[in-house]
């Protein structure tokens, strides 16, 4: 059985300053690029069958700066739409409303480009990219190139866990994670590996 190779993309400058970017396309910062181009040495050993990415630039440049070759994007891997905080920064969020916390109290609405989403559509987005996969991990390793927070959730319904688990993995930018099985139950195999310097 193959593992899921989960990649956040690299820095760009809303991850930088903490903005959240949901369907903003902007692209990677030169670290960002550097960061990615890092990655390569370690998924160039892996025996990888396939791999998707989020259609977002800043995902596809990572792709191919790694070294993973016929990325396939899905739009189901966009990060989590933000609707009406797309852009923000949690202090700003704050402002308006107090301890606000994504993983609790989600997101507004925002304009046509970003409606927002709540994170069980965010869930059911992730749980469909993991039905496509799985049947390709019996041949090999899968890569997954996307953002913070979708891959975060998609991560705890590996784990048959509730989307809101998502919150107790921190995954940087730039950084890999592998997701495999243990006595045929899913498991983390790595978390938030960074780039080797």
């Amino acid at each position: 059985m193959g593992d899921l190779i989960v990649l956040r993309h690299g820095e760009t400058e809303w991850s930088q300053s903490g903005q959240h970017t949901g369907r903003t396309d902007i692209p990677l910062t030169h670290r960002g690029e550097e960061a990615a181009k890092a990655l390569a040495p370690l998924l160039h050993h892996r025996h990888i069958v396939a791999t998707f990415t989020s259609p977002a630039r800043r995902a596809v440049t990572t792709a191919a700066f790694a070294g993973l070759s016929n990325a396939q994007p899905d739009a189901d891997l966009w990060e989590w739409d933000y609707g009406g905080y797309e852009g923000l920064t949690t202090p700003q969020i704050q402002e308006t409303r107090p301890h606000w916390y994504l993983w609790r109290d989600g997101v507004i609405p925002g304009d046509a480009q970003h409606p927002g989403e709540t994170i069980e559509q965010v869930a059911q987005r992730t749980d469909r990219v993991l039905a496509r996969v799985a049947p390709l991990l019996p041949t090999g390793d899968v890569a997954l190139v996307a953002h913070g927070h979708v891959l975060r959730v998609l991560t705890a319904r590996y784990l048959q866990l509730d989307p809101v688990g998502g919150r107790l993995f921190r995954l940087d930018t730039g950084t890999i994670s592998t997701l495999g099985t243990e006595h045929d139950l899913p498991v983390i195999t790595s978390w938030n590996v960074p780039p080797p310097r």
